[in-house]
């Protein structure tokens, strides 16, 4: 795959106009299947991405009931499988969203997170599988406006705190070897579309790039993450605890921001 980065949306943006104008509810399945298109050979390059309906799911709502935080569950049934999973909102001015690379601790069985929607469109999920193939899906979801959305609040005030994270643990289900965790992190993750309600003027973009989240010196997770994420970013994952060693997250934004903390994962229940 091609390098993750803004600059692969402002691309497609330049070189084919329709991704960023003639995105809406009225366009057609032929318009959207050829801006997928567009998409996929940009990210993925001339690889062959096949349809699936077995090695990953997206779960998320039909009508958004706020576009700037938009609940999107990743589900993989077969996750010995699975190396990663790339997620595209076609319609948003920077459509890749997020690649999520699995780590030999992780149970990639599923993995939750809250996007922008900007527009009508469809979002896709591509699963990456440890043979190398490539195979998404698709859910159409109705929202709009969510990346240029206000936050209600000063920048300066959506600052505080930034880089503060917090996370919890949870067993996984019907007695699943794996636990789960919410992992969540205080940034504002600005588009460079909000307008500050005060100045007038377009607050800069500055978002989490990249979150590394580890037990000991085995990696968990590693994502990749641009404009589409929502602020204050809330991860939900699941991963195979051994030892007594504390979970550590490193999060790094586009402004060379870092931060780390650890966490201690709670003792199995008898």
């Amino acid at each position: 795959m091609k390098p993750f980065a803004t600059a692969l949306a402002l691309s497609l943006t330049i070189a084919c106009p329709t991704l960023a104008f003639a995105a809406g509810a009225s366009d057609t399945d032929a318009e959207r299947l050829a801006r997928w298109n567009e998409i996929r050979t940009s990210i993925f390059g001339d690889k062959a991405v096949q349809p699936t309906e077995t090695l990953v799911k997206v779960d998320a709502p039909v009508r958004a009931l706020d576009a700037a935080l938009v609940p999107i569950t990743l589900t993989m049934p077969e996750p010995g499988k699975v190396a990663g999973v790339s997620l595209v909102i076609d319609d948003n001015p920077s459509p890749y969203a997020a690649n999520i690379t699995f780590g030999p601790a992780a149970d990639p069985s599923e993995i939750k997170l809250r996007v922008r929607v900007n527009n009508y469109t469809n979002v896709h999920a591509v699963v990456r599988t440890k043979d190398g193939g490539l195979f998404e899906t698709a859910k159409f979801v109705k929202a709009s406006g969510g990346c240029s959305a206000p936050m209600g609040m000063s920048d300066e005030e959506a600052m505080k705190g930034m880089g503060d994270m917090r996370m919890k643990f949870a067993e996984g289900p019907h007695g699943a070897k794996s636990t789960e965790a919410t992992l969540m992190i205080r940034h504002p993750n600005f588009s460079g579309m909000q307008m500050n309600q005060i100045t007038r003027d377009y607050t800069p973009a500055r978002y989490i790039q990249k979150v590394v989240v580890s037990q000991g010196a085995r990696n968990i997770l590693t994502l990749d993450g641009d404009i589409s994420i929502a602020s204050n970013p809330v991860i939900n994952f699941a991963f195979l605890p051994e030892g007594t060693a504390p979970v550590t997250v490193v999060a790094s934004d586009n402004q060379d921001g870092r931060w780390e903390h650890s966490f201690p994962v709670p003792s199995p229940s008898n």
